[in-house]
């Protein structure tokens, strides 16, 4: 049995009821692109709405996070993630959370308790110390020397204002060595996988703290991390989680992971998130806008890291992975059943976008950086306009080879750009006759003639984006 399904047994053994993950496209929340958290989905009920399941819940829940995507790469960071959560809603509160908590971990996961820190909110001049976490991790046989008392870090709030409290967060000691006597949070291998929320305050407009009527409880824990614990590994990829799809990739591109590790986990963890965010109910398809934006943008970054492993990037690489995770997560999730083949189509014309231009864009990319001189705000527009290099993918790729772009600039390009879209959106910028007089009428056929000599003499991917035809002028937008 997989950790999911111990931790929804363990919490419906005390009286929790399992509520079904909530899609990763928010359905009632336009202010973000993604639920990012476990509790985003559930904030009308901890303001104080009535839940249909009740008062005790617990689930898994599909989160993504783009906000450190450059960190995907190293040992632990995810763009999509499960959390697992259970919540309290105004029914018990820290003795029971705490319990439980401990009883899973040291009873179900049979972590050793020795091997457990814990921190707690140690009070300001507005709200006291948790004595009564503090006292109930002490009471559960954690010595005070591994409980650490801090402000900032042991108070939670969403926003200015609103539902907040104190929140008390375990740690686990990821390492073969002697657990040390004194818990130091600066030690890097004291490691965040469990944070317990108690909702208690409210902090009101004026910035006064007053009590809440009704006490929540919040909690979370990531699987990926907890996993890599429970199976003593260092490397979040290493793991059970990720085996089979980083030995296809291993097999796909002929190469061993070891040597290899950052391109195989952006591409294995960016598959992954792009078979979550397009089989979504949504029904997001690439783009260059919001959550399209980063499908796309997660998508072609997979191919880059495909392409730099020697992958045959005109094979079906990409839906060979997607059906290992699909065949993984599918009995969890039924939108992965329900849009299996949505997915795939999605991920096979992506591709066959990106490819026809990432040939020619990388050559391009290759002889700009031959010079060893930073990329100037044209030259990455030209990259993104014509070859459809996100800005993103232009940064990283120089980077690499220690050089800067001018993001800046680029920006203002891009802005440029959107303008003169919104323009020819608006009429000013027609893509046809402004008159009917005789002279427009010629310039008409003009264009036309132009067009067809350009395919024929500079590129037969020469495309009209536009034109503004009058007695006066014949202008014209062309894209190669």
């Amino acid at each position: 049995m997989n950790l999911k399904d111990l931790y929804i047994n363990f919490f419906i053994s005390k009286g929790h009821k399992q509520i079904p993950s909530a899609p990763v496209v928010p359905e009632n929340d336009p202010s973000v692109l993604f639920n990012t958290a476990g509790m985003q989905p559930l904030v009308p009920y901890l303001m104080g709405a009535h839940h249909p399941y009740g008062k005790r819940l617990c689930d898994y829940q599909k989160c993504v996070r783009t906000n450190d995507l450059d960190s995907v790469g190293d040992t632990t960071h995810h763009t999509f993630f499960e959390m697992l959560g259970n919540w309290s809603l105004g029914d018990y509160f820290k003795d029971e959370s705490i319990s439980w908590s401990f009883e899973f971990l040291t009873e179900v996961l049979n972590i050793p308790k020795n091997k457990l820190a814990v921190t707690v909110f140690k009070g300001n001049d507005k709200i006291p110390m948790d004595e009564v976490s503090y006292n109930k991790w002490l009471s559960l046989g954690i010595p005070k020397e591994r409980i650490v008392l801090t402000e900032e870090d042991n108070f939670w709030i969403a926003g200015e204002m609103g539902p907040c409290g104190p929140d008390t967060e375990i740690f686990y000691y990821r390492s073969d060595k002697e657990v040390p006597t004194v818990f130091d949070e600066s030690d890097e291998n004291w490691v965040e996988i469990w944070n317990n929320v108690f909702m208690e305050f409210v902090k009101n407009p004026d910035g006064s703290i007053s009590e809440l009527p009704n006490k929540n409880v919040d909690t979370g824990m990531g699987v990926e991390r907890t996993t890599a614990i429970l199976e003593g590994v260092n490397d979040n990829y290493a793991s059970s989680i990720w085996k089979d799809i980083i030995e296809l990739i291993s097999e796909l591109s002929g190469l061993p992971y070891e040597g290899n590790e950052k391109s195989m986990r952006i591409i294995a963890d960016h598959l992954r998130t792009a078979v979550f965010i397009s089989a979504d109910y949504a029904g997001i398809k690439p783009s260059n806008t919001d959550q399209g934006y980063i499908l796309r943008r997660l998508i072609r970054r997979a191919i880059r890291h495909a392409k730099k492993l020697n992958i045959d990037i005109n094979s079906d690489f990409e839906s060979l992975i997607a059906k290992k995770i699909l065949d993984q997560y599918q009995d969890y999730y039924q939108e992965l059943k329900d849009n299996y083949e949505v997915v795939l189509e999605v991920l096979r014309n992506e591709k066959i976008k990106f490819n026809r231009t990432l040939e020619k864009g990388l050559k391009e990319f290759n002889k700009i950086t031959s010079k060893k001189e930073d990329i100037d705000a044209i030259t990455a527009f030209h990259l993104y306009d014509t070859y459809g290099f996100p800005i993103e993918l232009t940064v990283e790729m120089a980077s690499e080879l220690g050089l800067k772009v001018d993001e800046k600039g680029f920006e203002e390009k891009f802005r440029e750009h959107q303008e003169l879209s919104r323009s020819a959106s608006a009429g000013k910028f027609k893509g046809g006759l402004a008159g009917n007089g005789e002279i427009e009428t010629r310039y008409h056929t003009a264009t036309h003639l132009l067009n067809a000599a350009l395919k024929e003499v500079v590129s037969k991917d020469v495309h009209q984006k536009g034109s503004n035809i009058t007695a006066e002028s014949l202008l014209i937008n062309i894209q190669i």
